[in-house]
């Protein structure tokens, strides 16, 4: 049974992203796969403060609630990262997450020592965004950064949900095949891990 981490970034619990995360969960879990959720809004997580305490071991020696995420991060088989997007880019919630994960940047490329751009993708990840407006390139800063992030955590990003115009929570209850999208690639991210 593959075991899927979804984490979401929203600072609204029941936001648009909120509502479209919710929606894939339900269909990784319809399609058999064991879902752990993380709210990162109520989590007590500190930036990264840069003081490489990581050097030795590749653990973050920060001692707050990221040790279980990262924890998380490590066990599961995919991921689902869900955040809406400000100033194009993801949410502060989102970015702590992504900065402290450079306690895995330290394992993976001063510790371990891969050679940059051979790393195996052994896991797949989803990232699920909505955002207030309609810009061409709206979801671009994000997914470059959301494709490192997984990078550093042998995962490729299998496949993006990314929804413009919706602002006010409950603006994606409008639109039901975006919905129906979610539940689908929850399902599918599943059929993708059981294969791989």
């Amino acid at each position: 049974m593959p075991r899927i981490l979804a984490i979401s970034g929203s600072p609204r619990r029941q936001g648009n992203t909120s509502t479209l995360l919710a929606e894939a969960v339900e269909g990784a879990r319809r399609a058999g796969a064991e879902v752990t959720e993380v709210f990162l809004r109520e989590l007590d997580m500190s930036p990264c403060l840069e003081i490489y305490g990581c050097k030795t071991n590749g653990r973050c020696a920060i001692n707050d609630d990221f040790q279980a995420v990262y924890d998380q991060l490590l066990a599961c088989h995919g991921l689902i990262l869900a955040s809406p997007i400000f100033f194009y880019t993801v949410s502060a919630q989102t970015k702590i997450l992504m900065d402290r994960c450079q306690s895995l940047w330290v394992k993976k490329y001063w510790i371990d020592k891969t050679p940059f751009g051979q790393g195996e993708f052994t896991r797949k990840g989803l990232f699920i965004s909505a955002a207030a407006t309609r810009g061409k390139k709206l979801f671009d800063p994000a997914l470059l950064s959301v494709r490192y992030f997984f990078d550093v955590l042998d995962m490729e990003l299998w496949r993006s949900l990314l929804v413009r115009g919706v602002d006010f929570a409950g603006d994606v209850l409008e639109r039901p095949e975006q919905l129906d999208r979610a539940r689908q690639d929850g399902r599918d991210l599943v059929l993708a891990l059981s294969q791989a």
